[in-house]
């Protein structure tokens, strides 16, 4: 399976310590340049800075070949560049979280998820506690309305 990411998701995965379930769940990332730039920014959390500086083998870095898309002038680099990547490399699954950049995805016909699909997976198949996880989102910056995450807290809470 390929999977490409936007900077967001990859973000919030490493401060939570649960980036490692995109290679339980996926098996390999492939990111756009401007992604790592984006996570290694001075700004960025000096764990997701480090984290940048060793890459797990599961994670490929790739230019994009694909010459500027006008209609993604509107986006940030990490989600141009995302788009474009998944577009490039027929990826089967686009990580990103940003509602825009989400909606040109589908509109382009690619199959998307998001930080919180990524540990609703996990958690189906019990590599993490969702609420738990959750939780330690909310810890972030991360932002989440009740009316997305309740019905997902109700999911996995019901589990025995």
């Amino acid at each position: 399976m390929i999977l490409v990411s936007n900077t967001t998701p990859l973000n919030y995965l490493i401060l939570i310590g649960e980036v490692g379930l995109i290679a339980q769940l996926y098996g390999r990332l492939v990111v756009p340049e401007s992604v790592i730039a984006e996570l290694s920014h001075p700004r960025s959390p000096a764990v997701v800075r480090s984290w940048t500086q060793a890459l797990p083998a599961w994670v490929e870095v790739r230019e994009i070949r694909l010459p500027p898309d006008p209609a993604l002038a509107e986006f940030d680099a990490g989600e141009r560049d995302a788009l474009a990547l998944a577009e490039e490399v027929r990826a089967d699954l686009l990580l990103l979280d940003e509602n825009a950049a989400r909606q040109e995805a589908k509109r382009r016909g690619l199959r998307i998820t998001g930080t919180l699909g990524v540990l609703d997976t996990a958690a189906m198949r019990d590599l993490v506690n969702f609420p738990d996880a959750v939780t330690r989102l909310r810890q972030t910056t991360f932002y989440v309305t009740d009316e997305v995450v309740a019905p997902l807290l109700a999911k996995h809470s019901q589990k025995p």
